[in-house]
């Protein structure tokens, strides 16, 4: 019996670093991912943030979730870097994260290096062309 093709959400289970970045996505772990991603201590999952350009707090509802085990959010924002909204600053500092803007590129070359160096570092990575 046939089941048909099942489309699971991406989700790789591991920390890893990213690989490279450009063209629509994002490649880590000898796998790529086309769109924008969330590394995490569960592990690195595909991300659908409803306006890339304007990041929001519901964005950011996994992050939460995790806030325990991250010291350290690095926001990918794109090609150029594009400041946090005030409300979600303001989560994010409610649930003790501190969290870094840049460019992407600059956000994926930290959190390789931080994760090397086994800090408590999350990546909430925009991806570019």
């Amino acid at each position: 019996m046939s089941t048909g093709l099942q489309i699971r959400r991406a989700h790789f289970p591991g920390r890893a670093p990213i690989d490279s970045y450009g063209n629509g996505g994002f490649r880590f772990a000898d796998m790529s991912h086309r769109g924008s991603i969330l590394c995490l201590p569960s592990g690195i999952y595909g991300w659908e943030p409803a306006d890339p350009a304007s990041l929001a707090e519901t964005d950011f509802a996994r992050v939460i979730a995790e806030a325990a085990g991250i010291r350290i959010l690095l926001v990918g924002t794109g090609r150029d870097l594009k400041p946090l909204g005030a409300p979600l600053r303001t989560a994010l500092r409610e649930a003790r994260v501190g969290a870094d803007p840049m460019s992407t590129g600059a956000a994926v070359r930290t959190y390789n290096v931080l994760l090397a160096e086994e800090r408590e570092v999350a990546a909430a990575l925009v991806a570019v062309d």
